[in-house]
């Protein structure tokens, strides 16, 4: 009995003593450097850029929500409203999610109109029809 005691003590003896602090580690030098920089139009409240570095989102304080080619240009502005606090963007950035002070959650569907230049190219039937193009890219 004595024994077991004496074991139970000594197992718990170094929980009672105070936790050192590790000793740090040598990590070695730190590289790091700049990639881009660019002048934003607005004072940024939060941003959010796409997982295939394309697109940077940045909500401003003049109440919109500017969007950046990765190398700076601007691609398009989109007005929210001025309870906005911060905003994400789905992975391909297809989607703009907005949260505001008012516990308002909104989902915005982004899409990008491009113009083709086709001046000189051969076509068939109505030179100003509408051309509708679409894009699949989840074949499984």
């Amino acid at each position: 009995m004595k024994k077991s005691l004496v074991l139970c003590g000594l197992l718990l003896l170094p929980a009672q003593l105070p936790a050192a602090t590790p000793p740090a580690k040598n990590t070695g030098d730190l590289d790091w450097s700049v990639q881009k920089t660019w002048k934003l139009t607005t004072k940024p409240l939060d941003f959010a850029q796409s997982l295939d570095n394309k697109m940077v989102y940045v909500l401003g304080e003049d109440s919109k929500v500017h969007i950046y080619a990765v190398d700076g240009k601007k691609m398009g502005t989109i007005p929210v409203d001025k309870s906005t606090t911060a905003i994400d963007i789905a992975p391909r950035g297809e989607m703009l999610y907005l949260v505001d002070s008012n516990n308002t959650y909104t989902a915005i569907d982004i899409s990008f109109t491009q113009k083709i230049d086709t001046s000189g190219s051969p076509f068939l039937g109505n030179e100003n029809a509408a051309v509708t193009m679409v894009v699949f890219s989840d074949f499984q």
